[in-house]
């Protein structure tokens, strides 16, 4: 054998051990990538498993927490609902569907509310059922447009309760009434009767007997003013109505001042009509009375000096406006918040009806009253009277929160 034959074949020897080799080298790293790769693989099979354990967990829990919350809304005394952005009863609760009845699901809520829900004029925010019961209703957006939540709440053992808190509070109003003019009678009354029984005695002059029947007539005269001020608030504000002139009221309130700016000649009293001639519907004589009670309020504030005065003018949204201000000490704001309440007053005498028959009367008109007053600056009383209303509706209350009719209350309470 040649040397170039023998070296040819250590050469291919030498191939043929590097291929080995090689071979050798390739198989460990195949071998410790795929080592690897199970351990990879292995993680990411233990990764997975608990992902989907805690994502079964969480399912569970949700399901849990569905449960009870279906088991919440069928035990809830409210009717609950969805309404779609459709404007349909996507879904309700079990109450909601014995309040409203069949068909409800899929149903336009129009339609549902125009057959089942009708509306009371006590309160905006209350329907009644089919049934008579009254229902709170309340509307609440969803987020993200999804639609609404309506809320029907059984408010009619809270109607009944609020009912019976009403009635006890006038009357407890009605024998507060009774105690204070019984007191308030009592002592013009006694004082009338000593008057009277003097006029008997023998022997004395007529002056004397003038300026007694003078006295008697104006003790007369303070029983009529109080027994008509409790009539005016027994009505709570049903007055008969009339057209009269507003010059013809304002010349009967500066007739009824002449007396008063007799007796305090020292109190400045002005009237300014910047209204001009306007024919208006209402009750004059109650007007009148409204509005010499503010007169005489604001005279018995300057403790005769000052200065009263009383403007008229028209508004522009067809209102006539009577402003009564005068000089007097004012009144402390804690305590003018509170004028218009019945039985509230300030005088050592008096009903504390007053005002609140100031108030029942410009209500009865549709009108509104409101005071103003800054101690040290006097006080500003204002009624804002419509030119014209229609008289066909029923009369308002007498006073804010008043409902029970007085006459009703007297018969119950006897």
């Amino acid at each position: 054998m040649s040397s170039s034959t023998i070296s040819q074949s250590h050469n291919k020897t030498e191939q043929l051990a590097d291929a080995f080799r090689l071979f050798n080298e390739l198989s460990q790293d195949l071998t410790v990538s795929y080592q690897n790769l199970e351990r990879q693989v292995a993680k990411l099979s233990d990764e997975l498993a608990a992902a989907r354990s805690e994502r079964l967990k969480t399912l569970l829990e949700n399901e849990k927490f569905a449960a009870r919350l279906r088991q919440i809304l069928a035990a809830l005394p409210a009717g609950i609902l969805i309404i779609d952005p459709s404007g349909k009863v996507a879904d309700c609760n079990p109450t909601a569907l014995e309040y409203l009845g069949e068909p409800l699901l899929q149903r336009p809520w129009s339609e549902v509310a125009g057959r089942s829900l009708k509306s009371v004029s006590e309160n905006p925010h209350e329907r009644q059922l089919p049934s008579g019961k009254r229902v709170g209703l309340s509307y609440n957006a969803l987020t993200e447009g999804a639609g609404q939540l309506v809320l029907l709440s059984d408010v009619s053992e809270m109607r009944v309760l609020q009912d019976l808190v009403d009635r006890q509070n006038n009357l407890s109003a009605m024998g507060e009434m009774i105690a204070s003019l019984a007191h308030q009678v009592r002592t013009p009354l006694s004082t009338a009767i000593l008057y009277a029984s003097q006029m008997s005695r023998p022997g004395i002059g007529e002056s004397k007997r003038q300026q007694f029947s003078s006295k008697i007539l104006e003790r007369l005269h303070y029983l009529e003013r109080q027994v008509n001020d409790m009539l005016i608030f027994a009505k709570e504000g049903r007055l008969s109505m009339a057209t009269f002139a507003l010059h013809d009221l304002l010349g009967n309130v500066e007739d009824a001042m002449t007396d008063r700016l007799a007796a305090c000649n020292s109190v400045e009293f002005n009237l300014k009509n910047e209204a001009g001639f306007e024919i208006l519907t209402g009750n004059e004589p109650a007007l009148r009375g409204a509005i010499m009670n503010l007169l005489n309020n604001a005279f018995e504030a300057c403790a005769g000096k000052g200065v009263v005065a009383l403007t008229v003018e028209r508004s522009s949204r067809q209102k006539i406006i009577f402003t009564v201000r005068d000089t007097g000490p004012g009144i402390e704001k804690a305590l003018y918040q509170r004028v218009f309440e019945p039985f509230y007053t300030t005088k050592s005498s008096g009903t504390g009806l007053g005002l609140a028959v100031v108030d029942s009367v410009v209500r009865a008109h549709h009108g509104k009253v409101s005071c103003d007053s800054v101690p040290g600056m006097g006080t500003v009383f204002e009624l804002e009277l419509p030119i014209a209303w229609d008289t066909k509706p029923a009369l308002p209350g007498g006073f804010s929160g008043r409902q029970a009719k007085f006459e009703e209350l007297y018969d119950e309470a006897i």
